[in-house]
């Protein structure tokens, strides 16, 4: 009798160890899945960052732990870390639409793009009338504007100085926003740079002109 109840024990923990291999596994491999998937949309809007000015996402950098003391703030340099954010983003907007030509000594001149071509910042150069069409604006660079805005924010959110400033403590469900916006933002502006690729080689941008 004593046999009979050991062998059967046994029987039962050899049925009871496959049941939980077949429960564990797929939920560890499942959430490693999706902590590398996570962890390449990081990757990915971080590389997004490359087009953004540098001057910028620079400063934005330097000041934001400064601004928001740390991520300890108070309603001042909560106003203070709004503003560096707006002006930050702004800049993006703006520069977004600066594009850069070699003129007749090599020297590259920036410029801001118009209707008519290629607006020279300093006046130093000008542009021959057959290469105007090129330096238009398009309607693409409101696009690639707006794109530039939306990455940056994504940038902004990825800073946990700026997180703890306006959301000191979120709940559940802002958490789980703060966490999955940046990475949508990083895969809708992946695909629409692929897609509709910038021409423009602006103020602050790692590209050299032409």
């Amino acid at each position: 009798m004593e046999i009979k109840v050991e062998a059967d024990s046994n029987h039962h923990e050899e049925q009871k160890l496959p049941l939980l291999k077949n429960i564990t596994l797929p939920e560890m491999e499942r959430r490693n899945m999706i902590q590398k998937a996570i962890s390449q949309t990081f990757q990915s809007t971080a590389h997004l960052a490359n087009l953004l000015p540098t001057g910028s996402v620079l400063a934005f950098q330097f000041l934001s732990p400064i601004f928001t003391n740390g991520g300890n703030c108070d309603s001042v340099s909560r106003s203070m870390t709004a503003g560096l954010v707006t002006l930050c983003g702004l800049s993006c907007f703006l520069l977004s639409f600066t594009d850069s030509f070699k003129d007749k000594n090599g020297n590259i001149c920036y410029g801001f793009a118009t209707i008519r071509g290629l607006w020279v910042i300093d006046g130093s150069a000008t542009i021959p009338p057959e290469f105007a069409e090129k330096y238009r604006l398009r309607f693409i660079d409101f696009m690639h504007a707006f794109m530039s805005i939306l990455v940056f924010a994504a940038v902004a959110l990825f800073d946990q100085n700026v997180v703890n400033c306006f959301y000191p403590t979120p709940s559940d469900e802002t958490q789980e926003m703060l966490t999955a916006l940046p990475v949508g933002i990083g895969v809708i502006c992946s695909m629409l740079f692929v897609v509709f690729p910038t021409q423009r080689h602006g103020i602050g941008f790692p590209l050299t002109g032409n």
